[in-house]
């Protein structure tokens, strides 16, 4: 066990985890030339077109040092706000951690809080300055940050590039000298946490998991702590860039199981595997269980694929285990579920992957959070889509979630970026110089405010260099009311939204002009109507294509044409009352591009 260094790498998004990740695989030869690509840790094809990191990916390597062969067993980590998630379970299988920081940019806000997460669950940290060889690089300012935040010395910091290979050498030497190796008992009980699990159409379930204390064997009788169902270990073995089998595995290793499970839901990431005739008599602290921000109706666009939707669902959060759904139904879009998503990123990964990997073609509604609602009798009632909203006068007050915002970003975006948090009803609590040019803003605001377009509209005002982390921090009352949309004076219940009183109209006037361009004309006249309970508040017509039922008359009396005309307007007016209006998929997401 004293071979063994288990570690992660974190940073801020497109710091060069990756890219240097790479470069330590090469440097082992745990790949060989022919086999290397870039991100070759990242192999969702979604995950090299966007050039980000979804998943967490594990990963051996054999390194040699004095002549000692070690086992090092690295995690590399998403640096998005959306997959924390990722990021706490792997920091939870590790016991050190390499802290990426870019050069160029110096410290962002994820970076601070991925540190955080992993001086709670007391990692070593080595710090690292990436992407020395840019011109633009300023490692003299941002090793003064470094130490700021960290309390290390200058010369503890390690300068590295990923692209070059410079300073990897100098990496192995810090995570074999300072990373401490397992602490666990090989004769124990086992113990072994599940860290993550795909799912395969030919093997079942895949769990790879990180063995805290005692040994599991080829063949084993093993059983699940949490879900209590147990199963022979048909194969075990390590992560290298393909599955490794081995006949045995022991306290501190990571590793994998098959064991033929074919049902997606008797795996739970966070539980713990332990020997059937000799288990152990407590489980590992798993992961707290993550809380979704934001939530969407997520409906198949043909009905009759709702039970493959459900099945793509449940492989899909095998693969990823912040996504929550419970089942619903629309009567605009028929049977689905509701989703809980960690932010607006993730959203939209999940949609991606559900079209790529499942082949399914699904509509997804406006996205909102969920809200408490006090009745009159003071119940608690807890709402995630406005649709369930009570009506007023059973309604005593409504509760929105608040978030702490923090924004790192140069000083001269400050004026704008608290612009546009006060137009999102946030409330300055505080700023803090971090450097002569770096400042941190601290907002508190709600939730429902950033859902929408924040991200990119703070993206665009501080030109790409601000960057932006939250937790959710309470409930507090706010006067919100739903907001309908009718059309022809039927409710669209997959268009309504919970909105901020002061923002009502204006939201509800912007929503009826979007749709006015993207539903098709119809022979009749179609009425767009922005509706607060029984009070209409804007309006659009989206006007009828008429024939020209008069173009064969040429010539002869007015009246025969008059004749024509009217004939048509007795068809247009039964028309009208039978007719039903097709909403096409982009209006559901209308209000995301409102702007």
């Amino acid at each position: 066990m004293k071979h063994i260094r288990n570690f992660c790498i974190i940073a801020h998004i497109d710091h060069g985890k990756s890219t240097l990740a790479d470069r330590m695989l090469m440097y082992t030869d745990t790949i060989s030339e022919r086999d290397f690509q870039d991100q070759v840790l990242d192999d969702m094809e979604l995950e090299r077109e966007r050039g980000i990191t979804i998943k967490s990916h594990a990963i051996q390597m054999d390194y040699e040092d004095d002549g000692v062969m070690y086992k090092l067993n690295l995690i590399d980590t998403p640096g998005h706000v959306d997959f924390s998630y990722e990021v706490s379970r792997s920091i939870a299988a590790c016991e050190g951690a390499l802290l990426v920081v870019d050069a160029t940019q110096g410290i962002q806000a994820q970076t601070i809080s991925n540190l955080y997460q992993a001086i709670d669950n007391n990692l070593e940290i080595i710090p690292i300055l990436n992407k020395m060889d840019l011109p633009n690089a300023m490692p003299d300012e941002v090793k003064d940050q470094i130490v700021d935040l960290l309390g290390c010395n200058p010369e503890d910091i390690i300068e590295a590039s990923g692209k070059t290979g410079y300073g990897v050498d100098k990496i192995f030497d810090a995570i074999i000298k300072n990373i401490p190796p397992p602490a666990g008992d090989p004769d124990a009980p086992l113990q072994a946490l599940i860290f993550d699990s795909v799912f395969n159409s030919y093997r079942g379930v895949i769990a790879y998991f990180r063995i805290i204390n005692g040994t599991i064997n080829h063949m084993d009788h093993v059983k699940f702590f949490a879900t209590g169902s147990d199963y022979h270990a048909d194969e075990i073995g390590v992560l290298k860039l393909k599955m490794v089998p081995k006949k045995t595995l022991g306290a501190g290793d990571v590793g994998y199981i098959i064991s033929g499970i074919k049902a997606s839901n008797e795996v739970k990431v966070g539980d713990t595997i332990t020997h059937f005739a000799r288990p152990c008599t407590e489980a590992i602290d798993g992961f707290q269980v993550v809380k979704p921000m934001v939530f969407a109706g997520i409906y198949p666009v043909d009905a009759d694929d709702y039970e493959d939707l459900r099945s793509a669902m449940e492989k899909l959060q095998l693969n990823d285990a912040s996504l929550t759904y419970v089942p619903e139904s629309s009567a605009a879009l028929g049977f689905g579920f509701r989703c809980g998503f960690l932010g607006l990123l993730h959203m939209e990964i999940i949609q991606e992957r559900l079209d790529r990997e499942f082949d399914m073609d699904v509509i997804t509604t406006v996205p909102n959070v969920s809200y408490n609602i006090y009745s009159n009798k003071n119940e608690l009632l807890q709402v995630y889509n406005p649709s369930d909203l009570p009506a007023p006068n059973y309604i005593n007050r409504i509760e929105e979630p608040y978030i702490l915002a923090q924004v790192i970003t140069k000083s001269e975006y400050t004026g704008a970026i608290m612009n546009l948090c006060i137009d999102k009803r946030g409330q300055l609590r505080n700023q803090v110089y971090l450097t002569s040019d770096r400042v941190e803003l601290s907002f508190d605001m709600p939730l429902a405010e950033i859902v929408f377009d924040f991200y990119d509209k703070l993206k665009s005002i501080s030109k790409g260099y601000a960057s932006f982390d939250y937790h959710q921090t309470e409930y507090k009352v706010a006067k919100l009311v739903r907001l309908d949309i009718l059309l022809n004076g039927e409710m669209v219940d997959a268009l309504s939204t919970l909105i901020h009183q002061d923002n009502a109209y204006n939201f509800g006037r912007r929503m009826c002009e979007k749709l006015r361009e993207l539903i098709p004309r119809q022979q009749f006249d179609v009425a767009i109507q922005a509706a607060i309970g029984a009070k209409v508040i804007a309006r659009e017509t989206v006007k009828a294509v008429r024939k020209d039922v008069t173009a064969k008359c040429y010539g002869g009396d007015i009246t025969r044409k008059r004749k024509l005309l009217e004939k048509q307007k007795k068809g247009k007016k039964r028309m009208r009352q039978v007719g039903n209006v097709e909403v096409p998929q982009q209006a559901f997401l209308a209000v995301l591009k409102l702007d």
